[in-house]
């Protein structure tokens, strides 16, 4: 039977994995508060505000609820992310989609439930949703894009230099997309990979999970199974946007970005509105995960990668760990350099040997604690291009300083015994 976000949301739900909350709230930061409060534990809003669409967050917001939509385990997520970024494949094209039966008449964004998130943002942000663009020579781009909203029918978005803005200066000035709410976790992992520009980031979704996808009035295929749909143009128009909390839980300047105009939105029945916290977990994870396939990728150049993990702590996006299967005494200096290659903002990278478990924090600082020397295991990088997001790097040149932990175990002991002691596995309900 195919996954679909409809099921699986049933399937929490009759589970009890989801925490029903039993009255109206305030768009304005009480749906986020308790969005905040809950954190790592899906949440269902039968009424936010005055909208009539229900609202659904912290739905992705543990790495095991993504492997389980997947029908993988955690440990297999950047394995089976990386083939399908390797291995792109065509999503079946749809002659209808369900969102396409029902059209918002009275044009208002106010109609869908955006959050006031926190209480210094700029307003209402839009943050869940990707954007979807098509050229001629590129094809089709699929992109995260936060959005404030500015008018019943205007938002503003913060576009980086990166695919879609060159879609736009390509276009002219003005672009034509899709913005699509209410993903599945395939495609929003798709969208948040950064890939060369004319990759399509669907026909990765499409390895992850088949998808089939559905042509617009205005030529552009999205997801059918999208809960919420958006006709928009992208406009020469800038006005500020901002403040956002980011991915480090910090605000994020005010910058002049671009306007975006909404012309038609479309639903399915019974949709509901995917809420996404920004700099909670979910959030961390989505943007962060895309990146273990790219650091895995260049670490496996130099040396045998056993997995790696973007950490929460890190903010999902400065730091990370690496477990290797050390051959050579040099392999885990190696490995910092090519992770540090994998993802250019990364800030902090820790190797490990493959018996400690990337994903429990206990034992990787244990790993540091008892395999780790300063004095030889360091690696110190001064002067490095890093993240805008980080507060501490030079705010105009993004200059930051980077470091790296060899916490692996030297394969010649010397007298030393790295092993960490095991006991042997009972049953406890044997017992007591």
């Amino acid at each position: 039977m195919k996954q679909t976000l409809e099921k699986f949301v049933q399937k929490l739900q009759r589970e009890k994995r989801i925490v029903h909350i039993k009255k109206q709230v305030s768009e304005k930061l009480e749906a986020s508060s308790l969005l905040y409060a809950l954190d790592g534990k899906p949440v269902y809003f039968p009424k936010v505000g005055e909208s009539d669409f229900p609202v659904i967050g912290n739905l992705f917001s543990d790495r095991k609820l993504i492997a389980e939509y997947l029908g993988c385990s955690q440990e297999e997520l950047v394995g089976k992310l990386a083939h399908a970024i390797d291995n792109p494949t065509k999503p079946k094209e749809a002659k209808d989609a369900p969102f396409l039966k029902n059209e918002i008449n009275t044009l208002d964004l106010g109609k869908l439930p955006l959050l006031f998130h926190y209480p210094d943002d700029g307003g209402k942000y839009l943050s869940s949703a990707v954007v979807i663009a098509k050229d001629k020579e590129y094809g089709r781009n699929c992109s995260f894009h936060r959005m404030m909203q500015i008018g019943k029918d205007r938002l503003v978005a913060r576009i980086l230099q990166r695919h879609l803005d060159e879609f736009i200066k390509r276009a002219g000035g003005n672009l034509e997309v899709a913005i699509c709410i209410g993903l599945p976790p395939h495609i929003l992992l798709a969208a948040a990979t950064s890939v060369e520009i004319g990759k399509d980031e669907l026909q990765i979704a499409n390895s992850l999970m088949p998808l089939e996808t559905v042509r617009l009035e205005n030529g552009i295929s999205v997801p059918a199974e999208s809960q919420v749909v958006m006709l928009a143009e992208i406009t020469p128009e800038l006005v500020d946007e901002g403040k956002f909390v980011d991915l480090t839980e910090t605000y994020d300047i005010v910058r002049k970005q671009r306007v975006v105009k909404v012309k038609k939105i479309y639903y399915k029945s019974g949709a509901f509105y995917h809420a996404l916290l920004p700099g909670a977990l979910e959030h961390k994870l989505l943007m962060g995960m895309p990146r273990e396939p790219t650091i895995m990728r260049e670490v496996s150049k130099v040396c045998e990668c056993k997995g790696v993990n973007v950490t929460p702590g890190g903010c999902s996006w400065l730091h990370a760990v690496v477990s290797i299967k050390k051959k050579s005494e040099d392999d885990g200096k190696k490995a910092i350099e090519a992770a540090f290659l994998g993802h250019h903002s990364l800030k902090l990278a820790i190797v490990v040997d493959e018996d400690i478990d990337i994903y429990d924090p206990a034992q990787v600082e244990w790993a540091i604690a008892t395999r780790f020397q300063a004095k030889s295991n360091l690696v110190v990088k001064e002067k490095e291009k890093g993240s805008s997001l980080d507060p501490s790097a030079d705010p105009n040149t993004r200059e930051t300083s980077k470091m790296g932990l060899d916490a692996t175990k030297p394969l010649v002991a010397k007298g030393k015994d790295f092993t960490r002691a095991e006991m042997p596995k009972v049953k406890i309900e044997e017992y007591v």
